[in-house]
């Protein structure tokens, strides 16, 4: 579905049309699934997320901006964000697993099943960025949990997410 057709049932949802609020869930749930599903690592879980950040959407439809970027976007921030609230409060994290992992010096295989330009860009930044980018966006570790994990300054750390970030966003919009 377009951003535009997104745009429309958002705004109807934001008058608290129920019928429109439908059409928005049938058409990105299971995108926001999946979003909350590679970030818990667990289907219960992601699926009380995928619940309460539809809450949040019902409630809060009205104060998505236009310029701040697309409709679908904007409800993936709201599922990363409820995602990351319930990593953090049922200790879904397998800490524990990636630091066995790093400490027997293997590195974290990273694929995405998706084919989308998003993945071909992802692909094409440095080893470190792709590593560190996927640990905080997709695990969920904050730059404190990556510096442990990755054992690199706070620094480094900050400026691979950063300049990964810019090298996506470049790659996105040619």
């Amino acid at each position: 579905m377009e951003n535009d057709d997104l745009l429309v049932l958002l705004s109807a949802t934001a008058q608290g049309n129920k019928h429109a609020f439908a059409k928005l869930y049938q058409s990105t749930s299971g995108k926001l699934f999946a979003v909350s599903l590679k970030m818990l690592g667990n289907r219960a879980h992601a699926e009380e997320a995928l619940q309460d950040a539809f809450v949040k959407i019902w409630h809060n439809a009205s104060e998505y901006q236009v310029s701040k970027g697309a409709v679908l976007s904007w409800m993936i921030s709201i599922v990363r964000y409820r995602s990351l609230d319930m990593l953090r409060h049922h200790k879904v994290r397998k800490e524990q697993s990636l630091l066995d992992e790093h400490n027997e010096g293997v590195d974290i295989d990273i694929t995405y099943e998706d084919d989308s330009k998003l993945v071909d860009c992802i692909e094409q930044l440095d080893p470190q960025q792709k590593q560190a980018i996927h640990l905080a966006y997709y695990k969920g570790l904050t730059h404190h949990e990556l510096v442990d994990h990755i054992a690199s300054p706070l620094g480094t750390v900050k400026s691979w997410i950063r300049r990964g970030l810019q090298q996506l966003q470049r790659c996105l919009t040619l």
